[in-house]
Formats: C-alpha cells, structure tokens, sequence
C-alpha cells in the first residue's frame, strides 16, 4: 500500500484545504455567502428536468465539498513522516473499521432521520468514511506508539 501514498507534504496542503473548506461552510450556512456563475451542467433539476445545459447557479457549496473531499483526500492517503511498515496494517484495520461504522451510521439514518435532515446526511456522507477512518487510524497510531515507549 504504501507505494500508493502520496508524500508527507500533502497532508499539510490537504489540512489547509479542509480549513479553507470549514471558512467557506461557515460563510454559506451561517452568512448565506453566495456567487453566482455560469456552470456546464449534465442534469439540472430545479422546477424543470433540463440536461446538457449552461445555469446560473451558487457555487460556494460546491467549491466547500470539493476543498472537504480533496482535502481529505490528501490527508487519508498521504504518508507519515516517519513512515514504517507497520502502518499499513494501521491503515487497512482503520480502513474496514471505517467502512463498518459508516455502513451503521447509513442504516441509522435511513431508519430514523427523514426529509432535509437526511439530504444532509447524505451530503455528510460524502466524506463521512475520511473522517472515521482518520479518527480510527490516528487512535491506533497513538495507542502503538504509546506501547513502544
């Protein structure tokens, strides 16, 4: 795995692209931040089905998900600055952890959160699996260089 992973530089360049995203969030959901451009779309639903078409529409929340995937990106697949062997083991337990708890926190949602609040969800879970993985595979990180001090 590790002849996949991208240099340690890129989890910095990735972390600056997360907290540019987080700024922009903030400006959208709480100060409605909004510009309007010109964007190609395939398919744009809004009160018509249109395909293949040039639209106006707000670009800020698209922008604030590509920083958060991109970043995130960056982050999850970039090596460590002591990179050993050992973390590839880390990497793919951290890895199906992940997977097995955004697979539990999908079927939650789909049970019991409705309406806006699972669009939300939805939109969560686009990079909800870099989250969870981060977190587990940071927690063992730390656990296995506790036990080899």
């Amino acid at each position: 795995m590790e002849k996949f992973l991208l240099p340690h530089y890129c989890k910095t360049i990735g972390t600056i692209l997360v907290l540019i995203g987080i700024v922009f969030s903030v400006l959208y959901l709480k100060f409605d931040f909004n510009y309007t451009s010109s964007v190609f779309a395939i398919i744009s639903i809004y009160l018509e089905n249109r395909f293949f078409i040039i639209t106006q529409t707000n670009i800020i929340d698209e922008i604030t998900l590509i920083l958060f995937v991109v970043g995130l990106s960056l982050i999850v697949f970039s090596k460590e600055k002591n990179e050993v062997d050992h973390l590839n083991t880390l990497r793919e337990i951290a890895l199906t952890n992940a997977i097995i708890v955004n697979t539990f926190f999908i079927l939650f949602s789909i049970l019991f959160i409705y309406g806006g609040g699972f669009l939300g969800i939805l939109v969560f879970n686009l990079f909800s699996v870099f989250i969870f993985y981060l977190i587990f595979f940071y927690l063992s990180f730390k656990k296995n260089q506790e036990t080899e001090v």
